[in-house]
């Protein structure tokens, strides 16, 4: 699309697209989508918001008769939220011709997807390792309409071939192409979806995606050294994301050696938490005290609790999920940073009827404790692990970054940030480090402090010391997230791809 003549919107729109076909495990057209947006030539910073809202006709009380206190995490009733991907691309590139004044037709954009949906391609390593490692989807314990709709597509069985197709989905974006966002909420795809769903026991209707509209807000910010982290709003835990910014604002980190500064990162982390898991909802439903948690007063207090040789104790906290992160930036400057997700490796496991859509199990993020802030509740987002982010210094950005792995979103991109800003190294040396995970994601139940193997044993051995519960995985771990960063600075850009993944750093 660079080449193309097209800016870094339309980059984002395309790879969002093109990956939604080609990582169907941990995104797409059924899923939500976060934009950070920069426009270098109006010198603004946007934050788009394309999740999908709960059906009209959900209810809390029913989901507790049929569920008890856990939401269900897979078949058509963990299908309850609008697909709102597809939103996201069509208000992004919306705002890239009408504002940015981009030639590329929508068309364009979704050229390279369609063809790969229609004619194939090779799966990546990570699509065979996942499916291969998601057993409850692929044996005869899953939800009839999991069997009936996921397995004709996507069981392992199918990967065996030399091109993996996706034909109904093919014809979807076909559609899509052709007529606009209108036609996946408001025409003839979206219809068959809402059949597809209800036959599966989802309660979207029709009328839940003709009602679906991507919102643009406002950005969050906090200082962090020489410029400024940004970052989502809710309902994205991105202000704990910045929490921990701010919390090791006060501490020297570039002095600090490997275990201190995993310690204290940690610790921020803790607190960080903290304060999302109390207040983290939908604004519109409920009035999440972001200024006060960012409040500067409230974090020297905070900060206070850190210490250099004790633990904080640690709440369980909430399960992550499986997302994509691209990252863009162009010759005028220009930049996005954008967040894709089904949450967990193939959502609810069902697919829409004959659209290829394969439906988001988002909601299942919801709480059924009716005190909860993130409690059930018709028309309503659900809190979210996905935060694109950004780090600008007089207003423009240096750092574009974003990564998979739910509940250690923030831990990786403290991290990223952190041995760049602090540490002095480069992107790709900064993604590549070994990196450390907190608290469960992926749905896994331990509150371990995970270390990879490529941490000495000096590191684990004085962390365990202090207190925290260590254990070293692998050294290359899908634990610890798939992070992605460009730096814009006077040489140019330098990008960093995570190689615990399957993507790039491609440049023109």
């Amino acid at each position: 699309m660079l080449q193309a003549g097209g800016n870094a919107v339309d980059a984002a729109v395309a790879a969002a697209a093109t990956v939604a076909v080609v990582y169907p495990h941990m995104n797409g057209v059924g899923g939500d989508n976060f934009w950070l947006i920069y426009d270098a030539r109006r010198g603004e910073l946007l934050a788009l918001n394309g999740a999908g809202r709960a059906a009209a006709s959900v209810d809390l009380e029913d989901y507790r008769a049929r569920y008890g206190e856990t939401m269900p995490f897979r078949g058509g009733a963990a299908a309850l939220t609008v697909p709102g991907t597809v939103s996201g691309w069509w208000a992004a590139h919306r705002y890239s011709r009408d504002v940015m004044g981009s030639s590329l037709p929508w068309s364009t954009l979704l050229a390279d997807a369609t063809a790969l949906a229609r004619d194939g391609f090779v799966p990546s390593p990570g699509q065979r390792r996942v499916t291969a490692s998601t057993p409850s989807l692929f044996a005869p314990g899953a939800p009839a309409e999991v069997q009936e709709t996921l397995w004709p597509i996507y069981h392992p069985d199918r990967l065996a071939g030399p091109r993996f197709v996706q034909s109904d989905l093919g014809a979807t974006l076909a559609a899509v192409a052709r007529r606009g966002a209108d036609e996946f909420y408001r025409g003839d795809v979206a219809r068959r979806i809402a059949r597809g769903a209800a036959r599966a026991g989802s309660p979207l209707a029709e009328r839940d995606l003709a009602e679906h509209r991507a919102d643009w807000v406002s950005p969050l910010r906090v200082r962090y050294r020489d410029g400024e982290a940004a970052s989502f709003p809710p309902p994205t835990q991105g202000f704990a994301a910045l929490v921990i910014l701010a919390l090791l604002e006060g501490f020297d980190v570039a002095a600090l050696d490997e275990s201190d500064y995993v310690h204290v990162v940690v610790e921020a982390t803790k607190l960080a938490f903290a304060d999302r898991d109390r207040y983290l909802s939908d604004p519109a439903f409920v009035d999440v005290p972001v200024d006060r948690c960012l409040d500067p007063g409230r974090l020297a207090t905070r900060r206070a609790l850190i210490s250099r040789r004790a633990v904080l104790p640690a709440d369980d906290p909430s399960p992550g999920g499986d997302t994509i992160a691209i990252v863009t930036a162009d010759a005028a400057g220009s930049a996005v940073s954008l967040i894709q997700s089904l949450y967990h490796e193939f959502g609810s496991g069902v697919v829409a009827g004959d659209t290829g859509v394969l439906l988001q199990n988002r909601g299942a993020f919801f709480s059924l404790d009716a005190s909860h802030p993130n409690r059930l509740a018709p028309r309503k987002r659900t809190a979210t692990t996905l935060i694109p982010s950004m780090y600008l210094v007089g207003g423009r950005p240096r750092l574009v970054y974003g990564t998979m792995g739910g509940e250690g979103q923030p831990q990786t991109q403290a991290a990223v940030l952190t041995r760049i800003l602090d540490r002095g190294l480069d992107p790709q040396a900064a993604v590549e480090a070994p990196r450390w995970l907190l608290g469960r994601t992926w749905g896994e139940p331990s509150r371990a402090l995970r270390l990879e193997g490529r941490f000495p044993p000096e590191v684990a051995g004085a962390l365990a010391a202090r207190g925290h519960p260590v254990q070293v995985v692998e050294d290359w771990s899908d634990l610890m997230g798939h992070a992605q960063v460009i730096a814009l600075g006077p040489a140019g850009l330098r990008g960093g791809s995570d190689p615990r993944a399957d993507g790039a750093a491609l440049g023109w």
